[in-house]
């Protein structure tokens, strides 16, 4: 299938190269020319304008929006609309606020515009293991596009269903699932990264304790000389607590086991705030969850071993740098 792509980032430019990879075409635009340039050379169509990339698809045209949420995502999207035809589709792929989905959604639908949202997770390993995809918006449109999204999405692989599956949408098995209408997408996605942060904070906290346990301020016969880095990689091996983010966490380790690399400043990006948030809207208990983010908080004053932590997780996991000082805050969504 032809698709266009805009924004060529750590996340977009490799969803243009996994797509390339497996026989798409693909229209590339980036406000910065060098990333689209380096996208022309591995083989897409390089547009120098949101209007230029809309002349180079083919009706019913599909434009995938891959940017920072906020302002350059909803002015993105605003352009698109006025630029696109009745039956074409925009997919947000970022990790925009899903009520502001359901909004754009029903203003392009007064052009005949389709909006889907798509929660997009893989982080900058997903042009080699796929992106895991959290599609909101309308059924048919998700049925058009079904090459592309299975395309992006890892595959069955070695996982083997859940028992008890049968006659469910099979999709969800290859990585990709049609989650309900616009908005739906980002609030799985949404409730996803809320998650992320208390297994990020949990696997900090546990190798924090670990490391302490060598702490010269303990009497010598209660000190255990634990190597942290060795470690999370048996425990990556049979144990209930191994995952990718533990793999990530043994990688960090065992190229920092002090983690001297990271001063401990950790971001929240808004999914967490905005799964609080819903929390709240619906009275969900949600403590672990609650006390991450507020951990996140703390971090940029504090900055323990925890901390440093999770500022190698991120950076392990999607290329996050950590925030300047004073650089942290974000607004809240209403």
């Amino acid at each position: 299938m032809q698709i266009g792509v805009v924004g060529l980032g750590r996340m977009g430019g490799n969803i243009v190269r996994r797509l390339m990879d497996n026989g798409h075409a693909c229209v590339a635009h980036d406000v910065s020319p060098e990333a689209t340039v380096a996208l022309a050379a591995d083989g897409a169509t390089p547009a120098d304008s949101l209007a230029a990339l809309v002349s180079a698809l083919a009706a019913p045209r599909a434009v995938w929006v891959m940017l920072p949420e906020g302002e350059i995502t909803a002015n993105a999207i605003r352009e698109l609309g006025e630029l696109l035809s009745p039956g074409d589709v925009v997919i947000d792929g970022g990790n925009s606020f899903y009520k502001d989905d359901v909004r754009r959604a029903k203003e392009l639908a007064e052009r005949g515009v389709i909006y889907l949202d798509v929660g997009t997770s893989g982080g900058v390993w997903g042009r080699e293991r796929g992106y895991c995809l959290m599609i909101g918006g309308d059924a048919e449109a998700v049925r058009r596009l079904d090459p592309i999204f299975a395309t992006l999405a890892p595959g069955r692989g070695e996982v083997e269903p859940a028992p008890g599956r049968e006659g469910r949408d099979p999709r969800v098995e290859q990585g990709y699932m049609h989650c309900g209408p616009a908005g739906a997408g980002h609030f799985v996605k949404m409730v996803h990264n809320g998650i992320e942060y208390g297994l990020m904070q949990a696997y900090a906290e546990g190798f924090d304790i670990l490391r302490g346990k060598g702490s010269h301020e303990l009497p010598e016969d209660r000190r255990f000389d634990i190597d942290v880095a060795d470690v999370a990689e048996l425990w990556r091996r049979g144990s209930v607590v191994s995952s990718w983010l533990l793999d990530l966490t043994a990688t960090a380790l065992a190229a920092d086991p002090t983690l001297d690399g990271f001063e401990g400043r950790v971001a929240d990006s808004g999914e967490g705030r905005w799964t609080i948030e819903a929390a709240i809207e619906q009275a969900t208990p949600a403590d672990v969850l609650a006390a991450a983010l507020f951990a996140r908080f703390r971090s940029r004053v504090d900055h323990p071993f925890s901390d440093r932590l999770l500022s190698a997780m991120r950076f392990q996991f999607g290329g996050h740098k950590e925030p300047p000082p004073g650089g942290e805050a974000r607004k809240t969504r209403t």
